[in-house]
């Protein structure tokens, strides 16, 4: 069993460092060692102004530009024990779908307080994830502040949003990947779903469920007006006139008017912070030549 520490449990817990090290509890939140993996976590951490408790981040972690002079502890989902338990942190804050599970299983055989943040693709889902970490860091008066704020930012952006779209909200299809010419589409229960529908837009790939590959005659069935995709690294640098040739593609009102939007994929898909930030430009995005 992993000994997760909820937002409820956080406040009564002292967090211990790696057992392996044999240090004493840290007698204080404030000084507690931090390594923050995924992205919007770390950014909700630096919110709430506790930025220089972290020790190290993980690679989806780039926001704000200081974390990248922390020490890199690899991508979220593929994590070497002996490089988080080398740091000698008292506390791993992650969101829940790191791993592998192996090393989730050392760093609790370590003693490591582990706090595993829900991924909702909502306001509300965001609301949580900061409290949570403010009641791990016993800095529950920020996380309140910054929750009210974020409501009421992501709330206003949504608002305005929705009403561009009016009754004839754009049709968007999320592309993650294009490896081989295929198509690897969003649909429900992932965060590009829950952004499209905070922008006012509809998620064109209806009836499927998390990140999948797509046929073609799925994608020119939906038939959608814009293409979304994250702007850099590995699939996603794919340039538009390659993109706009693939045959799924270029038969779509998107292929035809080449509408794609391309935009940074943590601050698009993250959930943190920056989400009404995300909303405006995505709405924008979507509604060129509208007036705003």
């Amino acid at each position: 069993m992993f000994r997760i520490t909820s937002h409820i449990t956080a406040l009564a817990l002292a967090c211990l460092p790696c057992a392996a090290l044999a240090a004493e509890p840290a007698s204080d939140a404030a000084d507690l060692r931090v390594i923050s993996v995924g992205g919007a976590t770390t950014e909700i951490i630096y919110a709430l102004g506790a930025g220089d408790q972290i020790i190290a981040r993980d690679t989806t972690s780039t926001f704000p530009p200081e974390a990248n002079d922390l020490p890199n502890v690899g991508y979220a989902r593929s994590l070497s024990p002996e490089g988080v338990l080398s740091l000698e942190a008292d506390m791993v804050i992650s969101t829940e779908n790191a791993g592998p599970p192996e090393t989730l299983e050392v760093l609790d055989a370590a003693d490591v307080d582990l706090i595993l943040l829900p991924e909702t693709y909502t306001v509300d889902g965001i609301a949580d994830k900061v409290t949570r970490v403010g009641a791990a860091l016993d800095r529950e008066a920020e996380a309140a502040a910054l929750v009210a704020d974020l409501r009421d930012t992501i709330t206003a952006a949504s608002d305005i949003a929705h009403a561009r779209s009016g009754d004839s909200p754009p049709k968007v299809l999320f592309v993650l990947g294009t490896a081989s010419g295929r198509i690897t589409a969003a649909g429900a229960n992932t965060g590009a779903d829950g952004i499209l529908k905070l922008a006012g837009a509809q998620n064109a790939m209806t009836g499927l469920s998390g990140y999948k590959q797509v046929s073609s005659e799925a994608i020119i069935a939906a038939a959608p007006d814009a293409i979304l995709m994250m702007d850099r690294g590995g699939d996603h640098a794919v340039a538009d006139d390659d993109l706009f040739a693939l045959p799924a593609i270029a038969t779509t009102p998107a292929g035809r008017n080449k509408r794609v939007i391309r935009m940074d994929g943590l601050r698009l898909l993250g959930f943190g912070p920056r989400t009404a930030e995300a909303v405006h430009e995505l709405s924008r995005a979507l509604h060129e030549g509208d007036a705003q």
